[in-house]
């Protein structure tokens, strides 16, 4: 420390290529914790490009060999399965991954109590989600399909319950080992089948058996690290854990309706097959979303460490971002101009159902947009002990959504569901600036903002041009590309001072 208040040493040198980032982090530990949280995402993300582009392609193929109808079905069944599973912990896992964060000693003490009482959960939301499926008009063999899917995704969710752990104790490369475990096994399993021909009923199996196989594979590297955990429910524990957990389990309820419910209500309001169109536009948003429901983990966890110290959360914010924002734009902006490309594989929809799944998909791309901009704002808030006011402000977007979808969902079907959730996305997230700048306290980089914006705008510029000139959509993107990495210097999106720094 004498080094940085005298001038002498490195310590100047080490704080003023931390300014770049995070300047208000101790001068020596911040370019190591930057560089150090700048390559979990980095490897975060090329494990899911690495298994994420051959799982789209696949179930592509899924869709198309079992017909939109079909895979309209299955897909409003793993929908409703999972707004179900996803409340099911009742917030615990968030509150889980905040508490070790900021006291690792709560994990000894708590752990007891929360696997058994996470694994009571999951058996009596498992009995409301048939229950209410059964409610919901399924019955027979396709209300067992929804029980299939439904424990599956139980017991996805306990994964992730213990995922928060290794989360919460920074671990980012082991928990994106195993985010990425489960779709790879899939993949391989979807692969095997398709020679022998693939029914509903065997692709939901095979999903069974893949998240199956990765919850025993996290059970016992957590029992490895950590130590064997004797379960122990103790009531006054378990009665306190819910307490607090409740205003995520909330949050986490509304989020999941208000991204989810569209699927459902419009196989139940529509048809499964504008259900399939749907699910066919969304599976590429969701494809793309992964990179901020990877990303943004990481920063939760970041957040929940800098709980009560507003300058950190600030200088996070800022450098998050960059980092959540640049690489969707580049995707949005191919998308909205060639976003026909993505459905080469469903070779035997007619030209209306494509021209149906191209206009949807474009609508939703705009929605990714708004979530590439101001998905880390909610991040924030829900870390920082904020959930309440998100949880209403979500709650009241999808008051607004269903009741768009009851009164549009019947005549105008995918398009509808696709307008109705971008307009949803827009009034939350305005609402999400608005808490951070007045309940949190932190400051808003309206600069930064502008500058992305600028640079979209010209990046949509340079797409329109090049389609034009070349009428490729390869060629246009490779130089489209091209011409974004200048576009991000140009506008100081990306600085070289801060990539020397990196690399240093």
């Amino acid at each position: 420390m004498e080094a940085v208040r005298t001038g002498r040493g490195p310590g100047p040198r080490i704080s003023r290529r931390c300014q770049q980032f995070l300047p208000n982090f101790d001068p020596h530990l911040c370019l190591i914790s930057i560089k150090k949280f700048f390559g979990n995402i980095s490897f975060v993300v090329l494990l899911n490009l690495l298994v994420k582009p051959g799982w789209i392609l696949v179930e592509n193929l899924v869709q198309d060999r079992l017909g939109h109808a079909a895979f309209g079905t299955f897909t409003a069944l793993f929908n409703w399965t999972l707004i179900v599973a996803s409340v099911s912990d009742l917030g615990t896992t968030q509150l889980t991954t905040k508490r070790v964060a900021a006291t690792p000693e709560f994990l000894a003490e708590y752990f007891p109590t929360l696997l058994p009482l996470k694994g009571w959960l999951s058996v009596l939301f498992l009995g409301i989600m048939v229950g209410s499926g059964w409610l919901l008009g399924y019955h027979g063999h396709t209300l067992t399909l929804l029980a299939l899917t439904g424990a599956s995704l139980l017991v996805m969710q306990y994964t992730q319950f213990l995922r928060g752990t290794l989360q919460a104790h920074q671990r980012f490369n082991t928990d994106a080992l195993l985010s990425v475990l489960e779709k790879a096994l899939l993949l391989v399993f979807v692969l095997a089948l398709l020679p022998v021909g693939i029914t509903l009923d065997r692709y939901v199996g095979a999903r069974a058996v893949a998240v199956l196989f990765t919850f025993v594979v996290l059970y016992a590297l957590v029992t490895r690290l950590y130590g064997r955990v004797r379960f122990r429910l103790k009531w006054e524990h378990a009665r306190g854990l819910l307490k607090a957990s409740l205003p995520l389990a909330l949050i986490t309820l509304v989020y999941g309706l208000n991204e989810r419910v569209d699927m459902l209500m419009l196989e139940r309001l529509a048809s499964p097959a504008e259900a399939g169109y749907y699910a066919a536009a969304y599976r590429w948003v969701d494809a793309i979303m992964m990179y901020l429901w990877t990303v943004l983990p990481l920063f939760f966890a970041k957040f929940a460490f800098a709980t009560g110290k507003r300058e950190e959360q600030q200088e996070l914010l800022w450098f998050g971002q960059r980092i959540v924002t640049v690489p969707l734009l580049f995707v949005c902006a191919f998308v909205l101009f060639r976003g026909e490309v993505l459905f080469f594989q469903l070779t035997h929809s007619t030209s209306r159902e494509l021209g149906q799944m191209t206009l949807s998909l474009k609508i939703l791309f705009v929605n990714v947009l708004v979530h590439a901009f101001f998905a880390l704002y909610s991040t924030l808030l829900t870390s920082t002990n904020h959930e309440k006011p998100v949880s209403w402000l979500v709650a009241g977007s999808i008051a607004v959504n269903v009741l768009l979808n009851v009164l549009l969902l019947p005549r105008y079907g995918a398009v509808a569901a696709a307008l109705n959730t971008l307009l949803c996305a827009v009034l939350v997230s305005g609402g999400y600036v608005w808490l951070v700048s007045r309940r949190a306290g932190v400051a808003v980089p309206w600069a930064t903002l502008a500058r992305l914006l600028l640079a979209f705008g010209l990046l949509c510029g340079t797409f329109a041009g090049l389609r034009l000139l070349l009428n490729h959509w390869l060629l246009e993107a490779v130089g489209a590309g091209l011409v974004f990495v200048a576009i991000l210097f140009a506008t100081g999106l990306v600085r070289v001072a801060e990539l020397k720094a990196l690399r240093r």
